[in-house]
């Protein structure tokens, strides 16, 4: 009881030390611009060593570009039905997950777009983290008996609507979420009824 008391500790530090470090460098970010801030500024700003920053995020543009919700996302989809095709579990999965953003991650999410949009750098690195994410549901895709090529097209394809959902998100009117965007873009995936 005493060790799992202890990791909760930690655990709970550890997201508190992650939110502080992810604020500090968004309003670096915003203020400075993203290629004029450095990690020992945003390490500042947020309370902490170097090191720490490190121990959060393997690199500057990590903070940015780091999707938390990949094993959400891979759990979400193991919990749909088997039966249904891979194209209708990644898509029920995907909204399961992404469906019910909090306002309050979805002001983050918003500040983070955009300064991923703002710098093709960080749009080649947000890229390389959708591809891990497509990974992740492949991977739970195929060890639940789907084809590999199957988890993948449908993997892609989800992505890709979650991904226009985002990008629309930057121009659409403020009081627009990215939990509804998503939801729509998704909903175009849905079986045809007739």
């Amino acid at each position: 009881m005493l060790s799992t008391n202890i990791w909760l500790v930690v655990t709970i530090r550890a997201l508190r030390t992650r939110a502080r470090i992810l604020d500090a460098a968004l309003d670096l970010f915003e203020r400075q611009g993203y290629d004029a801030t450095t990690v020992n500024e945003i390490a500042e700003a947020a309370g902490i060593t170097p090191m720490t920053f490190f121990r959060h995020f393997p690199t500057k543009d990590a903070v940015l570009v780091t999707d938390p919700y990949d094993p959400l996302i891979a759990e979400a989809i193991g919990t749909q039905p088997v039966d249904l095709a891979p194209l209708e579990r990644t898509r029920r999965g995907l909204l399961a997950a992404l469906g019910d953003i909090s306002a309050l991650e979805d002001a983050t999410a918003k500040r983070r777009v955009a300064l991923v949009a703002e710098s093709p750098a960080l749009r080649a690195a947000a890229a390389v983290g959708t591809e891990a994410t497509q990974q992740a549901i492949v991977e739970r895709l195929v060890s639940d008996g789907a084809e590999r090529l199957d988890a993948t097209v449908a993997a892609a394809v989800c992505l890709a609507a979650a991904t226009a959902a985002l990008l629309a998100w930057g121009t659409a009117p403020d009081d627009t979420t990215l939990a509804g965007l998503v939801r729509h873009a998704l909903t175009q995936l849905a079986p045809d009824p007739s």
